[in-house]
């Protein structure tokens, strides 16, 4: 199981990004996938997560209205459009996987097995 994500950088308050989570060397359509945040010193947050089905969606309360997130399971891919981005969205941000019945997903990162390498996201004030 790989996941890589990508897209961090370095954007003004106000300014978006879209992060890419793409998936190998396993079945992604089978699997639910997460966005987490780890910023210095605090414990890592749920984001936002999609169902694998793509029919389920939540997100952190600190992120609605702001944050998109969608699969493409023909790319094997989820993607986190943040807009409005603000300097406390400043983290790591790490993309995980796992599977739970009823085409569920979950913001609790304990539950997820399989995690990618984080993509830093910076915004300045």
């Amino acid at each position: 199981v790989q996941l890589q994500a990508s897209g961090g950088g370095l954007v003004q308050a106000g300014g978006s990004l879209r992060l890419s989570c793409v998936a190998s060397g396993f079945t992604f359509v089978n699997y639910a996938i997460g966005w987490f945040r780890q910023a210095p010193g605090k414990e890592r947050e749920g984001v936002s997560c999609i169902s694998s089905s793509g029919g389920k969606l939540f997100y952190a309360d600190s992120v609605k209205g702001r944050f998109t997130i969608s699969r493409d399971n023909a790319q094997n891919t989820v993607y986190l459009q943040m807009n409005s981005l603000k300097p406390e969205d400043t983290a790591v941000y790490y993309c995980a996987a796992d599977i739970f019945p009823g085409d569920n997903a979950t913001l609790d990162p304990y539950e997820y097995a399989y995690w990618g390498q984080g993509t830093e996201v910076t915004v300045s004030s």
